[in-house]
């Protein structure tokens, strides 16, 4: 993606913090006619093994079956998964002179994967435990309890893949190389709907213009 500098998260934690908090990722590869194909899906985020550049970090999802593009990932097994986080207007008011434009603030990140494919029951079983555990911990019982038959049934029914993260950008663009702007913008964000009071977040988090982080804040 386009990336200026003064746009470029460098620190992985903020790009983890991003995809955890926004886990619903678009996964972009080419169909057979060499055309874009995307699915939007959640993902599991398993950094527990060093950097992204060491590719150490893994993305863990699936797709029902019937969706095509499944196939496409194991004939092509090269794929692009963005992020997009919170994002909203911002207007030229929050500038002290009138020779602005309007522009919209947003954080993202790009990751670019090797996909591999799986197959084994069991291991399909963990990966959506890992799921359920992101989003709803106690469905895990009620999953158990529904018994091996269903749950077979179920996993046939799908197709699990691990995305290897080789290279991510993580981009933060809040007006970070506009100071005069950013206590007027922190003061509309902070009284804004969900995305602009999670803008203003970030923009504490930033510590953008003497703002201060709460540490629940910070990545």
């Amino acid at each position: 993606m386009y990336l200026p500098p003064q746009f470029n998260a460098a620190d992985p934690a903020m790009a983890l913090r991003l995809m955890r908090e926004h886990p619903l990722a678009s996964l972009i590869s080419n169909d057979d006619e060499g055309l874009p194909f995307v699915t939007h899906l959640p993902l599991h985020v398993d950094a527990a093994e060093g950097l992204p550049q060491d590719g150490g970090w893994r993305l863990l999802g699936h797709v029902a079956k019937p969706n095509p593009h499944w196939r496409y990932l194991a004939a092509r097994p090269k794929a692009l998964i963005t992020f997009m986080g919170p994002h909203a207007y911002m207007s030229p008011q929050v500038y002290p002179d009138l020779a602005r434009v309007p522009t919209w603030n947003y954080l993202a990140v790009h990751a670019q994967v090797t996909v591999s494919l799986i197959e084994e029951p069991q291991a399909k079983d963990a990966l959506l435990k890992k799921l359920i555990g992101d989003h709803e911990p106690p469905y895990a019982q009620q999953w158990i309890d529904l018994g091996q038959e269903f749950q077979h049934k179920m996993l046939a029914g799908i197709v699990a893949f691990e995305l290897r993260v080789n290279s991510l950008q993580c981009k933060v663009k809040i007006n970070q190389h506009r100071p005069e702007a950013h206590a007027k913008m922190h003061a509309i964000y902070a009284a804004g709907n969900e995305n602009e009071q999670a803008l203003a977040g970030w923009m504490q988090t930033l510590n953008l213009k003497g703002l201060q982080a709460p540490e629940s804040a910070k990545p």
